[in-house]
């Protein structure tokens, strides 16, 4: 059964060519809305917290803070709707989940940046 899951998922469901990128980078999402008739881009530009599931079912969480409140987004990485994701900086981090990111502030929200 898994393998005709997996047979499906290879054949039928598009795949979208998208930079590497893992927990601690941060990256900006460009994803389409739909308002009516009309459609905008908009994006989310945040921290990687984690990365879930593979093939047609994997997903990604995004942290940004507005203000002093923090927003977290989940996009799967097969979304219609996604058209671009731009690596912004590489972080360097030693855990591939890093949830006890929600709870630093300030300074020890920083992660340090991979550079080359």
């Amino acid at each position: 059964m898994e393998s005709l899951i997996k047979f499906v998922e290879d054949e039928f469901v598009p795949k979208k060519e998208f930079p590497k990128f893992s927990s601690g980078d941060t990256i900006t999402v460009y994803y389409e809305i739909k308002e009516g008739e009309k459609t905008r881009t908009q994006f989310f530009k945040g921290v990687v917290i984690q990365r879930r599931g593979s093939g047609a079912t994997e997903t990604f969480t995004i942290r940004k803070m507005s203000g002093t409140v923090g927003v977290e987004r989940i996009f799967p990485i097969n979304m219609p709707a996604l058209q671009r994701i731009e690596v912004n900086k590489k972080g360097k981090v030693r855990r591939s989940r890093i949830f006890y990111f929600r709870g630093l502030t300030g300074k020890k929200a920083r992660i340090k940046e991979i550079r080359g």
